[in-house]
């Protein structure tokens, strides 16, 4: 199945990631766990989402892997470490410590080339405190996300829209499934921390390559 989630940015892979999608993401389950998604094939309906851009079309970027994310509009500036599957089908989320980084989920495309690429983030760290993506809700259509790679390119990206949703709704095609351009998916924890530990949503951010 790692093999097979390594390609879905290419025609046909949607069906192996919705066979798998109850296990592609997890965290947010404990009060010591900052956790960042959980991920169900369903229809995203009763979502929030903000009003959306045209996706843009800048030309698709070679095969890099992400080394920095920077949001200017929320102040992130963050190391960005690799994660991929666990022995479970989940897929591995950031430490819980301290000034814990972004991860770039490695069965997604990097970040410029065309295909969903997918970074994950804590908005809260247990003990330790805030996130780094604790405002992620706060971005709007039109902001700018930068991914530095580690070939020294910087994908520019800009936010199409920014879903809030349940995670018993969490919409896996809108966010793995096939896109003909270069895409950015942002995915952290969201809603009211329950008193049992957790959260009951997902933030999602949609980005599309502006440039670079």
């Amino acid at each position: 199945m790692a093999a097979q989630l390594r390609q879905y940015g290419v025609r046909g892979a949607v069906a192996a990631l919705v066979a798998a999608a109850a296990l592609v993401l997890a965290g947010c389950g404990s009060g010591s766990s900052g956790g960042v998604a959980g991920a169900t094939p369903s229809d995203p309906g009763g979502s929030t989402m903000a009003s959306s851009t045209a996706p843009a079309s800048a030309a698709p970027l070679a095969r890099s892997v992400p080394a920095r994310l920077r949001i200017p509009a929320i102040g992130v500036d963050t190391s960005v470490m690799q994660v991929g599957l666990n022995p479970d089908g989940t897929v591995g989320v950031p430490p819980i410590e301290a000034n814990a980084p972004a991860a770039w989920y490695n069965g997604s495309p990097t970040p410029g080339q065309t295909g969903p690429s997918v970074i994950l983030g804590h908005v809260t760290v247990g003990s330790y405190g805030d996130g780094i993506f604790l405002h992620l809700g706060r971005l709007h259509a039109g902001d700018q996300v930068e991914v530095t790679l580690q070939d020294g390119v910087t994908a520019v990206f800009r936010v199409d829209s920014v879903q809030t949703v349940g995670k018993s709704n969490f919409p896996t095609n809108a966010v793995y499934g096939n896109v003909d351009h270069p895409a950015l998916r942002l995915i952290t924890c969201g809603g009211p921390h329950l008193s049992g530990g957790g959260y009951p949503d997902n933030v999602i951010v949609y980005a599309s390559l502006s440039g670079s």
